[in-house]
């Protein structure tokens, strides 16, 4: 199974890889967010682009990923993962890796969130 490359909110709000290769025990307890893409996607490179750490982001995928955070967050975990963003597609390799070993990841997530883009917020919990 390839190496799942997890995100991880901050104390202080941001958000910041957690680099699997630096760690070589089993991956901490974390959520997976399940949704539909849609245009701007927050990628791999985006957030390499800021040095691995991300405060914020234009693009409208964004929403998503401080979703996934915030309910992580809530839900007593630091980590979570997201497809667009903790997979480097550029990297044939690890984008074949990452989709074989996505079922398993899904499997060992503490909690999965789904991201339904096209469905209002009801005041109503």
């Amino acid at each position: 199974m390839a190496l799942i490359r997890l995100l991880q909110r901050k104390p202080n709000g941001a958000i910041v890889f957690r680099d699997p290769t630096s760690d070589p025990a089993p991956a901490p307890a974390y959520a997976i967010l399940s949704h539909t893409w849609g245009k701007e996607e927050v990628t791999f490179q985006d957030i390499e682009a800021h040095g691995g750490k991300c405060k914020s982001v234009t693009k409208a995928g964004w929403a998503k990923i401080q979703f996934c955070a915030d309910q992580a967050a809530a839900d007593g975990l630091q980590y979570f993962w997201v497809d667009t963003c903790c997979i480097d597609k550029r990297n044939a390799v690890e984008l074949g890796a990452a989709i074989n070993s996505m079922f398993r990841w899904y499997q060992n997530a503490a909690r999965c969130y789904v991201y339904l883009s096209d469905v209002l917020k009801s005041d109503n919990r």
